[in-house]
């Protein structure tokens, strides 16, 4: 009895609209059902553009901004893939090549949308922190890393389209794996410079401009931080390669960091006899006259040793860059000799007595 009551009402809905005939039909139904993702597509391109990107511009940061102009596309044809399997679901397709075919483009559209997100927090984490560094960065590092998730999300793709055409991956990943055991055995040592040079970088040991000194001896200032070595330029203008390897695992001193400033210091002695207090005094007033000479550390002159053919001080003193660290040592070594002969007090060289004993 219900039923007839249901088919009758429907007649009446019918006779009055007759368009509603046709929604039984399923060929129509997938027509709406593609019209509709078509529409959900554009309303959601009108809420990014009104809405989203309105907010997103009020933010502080400009990570927001960049993710949703990347992916606001790639979302656009995700929902008209997403409703072209429903409109072939709804007519019970049953061609799985097609259905494969769908299911490939959502697949991949997807995996597009989380790689241009990952894109975009490397760029703005890489140059936000590059930015606080003088490291090459954004122009070493970040190429790398967007490379290393460019074939992590390939990889990514390739196994779920697979996956999804029915191919058994498992030889696959075997073959992928023992490849990646026969590269990195042969790319041992590059993979080491390598990581040898993103750990200088994070650490911000070595910047541009640094004084250091190798463990083998040779002292430079360094010129480039490259990812697979740093180049060095010594006082003799000779140019130093040095593996990022061996930087990474090796005493490196910095006379930069934490700052340039560096203490100089010169070795002088001065004939028996003289008043230590006397020295100490005049050498201190002289040196007010050397410039960018710093008061604080204060300069000093200890009385060190008593050497077999003198009294032997060591002057100290500090430079606020290490860059004037030699020629103020210059210039205070010219200043200690002048002003010891101006106060008339002996520089001695070494000599020796020799006593000669007579054989009666």
């Amino acid at each position: 009895m219900l039923n007839e009551i249901i088919n009758y009402n429907f007649e009446i809905l019918v006779s009055k609209f007759p368009i509603i005939s046709y929604l039984g039909n399923e060929y129509v139904v997938s027509v709406l059902i593609l019209l509709g993702s078509a529409l959900l597509a554009w309303l959601l391109i009108f809420i990014f553009k009104n809405y989203l990107e309105r907010f997103a511009a009020k933010t502080e940061t400009e990570l927001d901004d960049l993710i949703l102009e990347r992916v606001k596309r790639p979302f656009f044809y995700l929902i008209l893939a997403q409703g072209l399997k429903l409109a072939l679901f709804n007519l019970q397709f049953n061609n799985q090549y097609l259905t494969s075919l769908v299911n490939t483009l959502m697949a991949l559209v997807f995996v597009f949308i989380l790689s241009r997100i990952v894109d975009v927090i490397i760029d703005v984490w890489g140059h936000t922190f590059a930015a606080k560094t003088e490291t090459k960065l954004d122009e070493v590092l970040l190429p790398l890393f967007h490379k290393f998730s460019k074939v992590i999300f390939i990889v990514v793709a390739l196994m779920w389209v697979l996956n999804i055409w029915n191919v058994n991956i498992t030889p696959y990943l075997a073959g992928v794996g023992i490849s990646g055991i026969v590269i990195g055995l042969a790319l041992q040592d590059s993979l080491k410079n390598i990581i040898g040079g993103v750990s200088l970088i994070l650490d911000d040991s070595l910047k541009i401009g640094d004084k250091i000194k190798l463990e083998s001896g040779e002292v430079g200032e360094v010129f480039d931080v490259g990812l697979r070595s740093t180049k060095m330029r010594t006082y003799d203008n000779e140019i130093l390669t040095i593996p990022n390897g061996y930087l990474a695992n090796t005493r490196v001193q910095n006379y930069t960091q934490p700052n340039p400033k560096m203490r100089v210091y010169v070795d002088f002695g001065v004939e028996y006899g003289t008043n230590p207090d006397k020295v100490k005094k005049i050498i201190l007033t002289a040196l007010k006259n050397v410039e960018k000479v710093l008061d604080d550390p204060v300069p000093a002159v200890q009385f060190v040793s008593m050497g077999d053919s003198a009294l032997n001080f060591k002057l100290y003193f500090w430079v606020k860059n290490w860059k004037d660290a030699y020629s103020k040592k210059l210039e205070a070594t010219d200043l200690v000799y002048k002003t010891l002969n101006k106060a008339k007090i002996g520089i001695p060289f070494p000599t020796q007595t020799v006593f000669v004993k007579k054989s009666k």
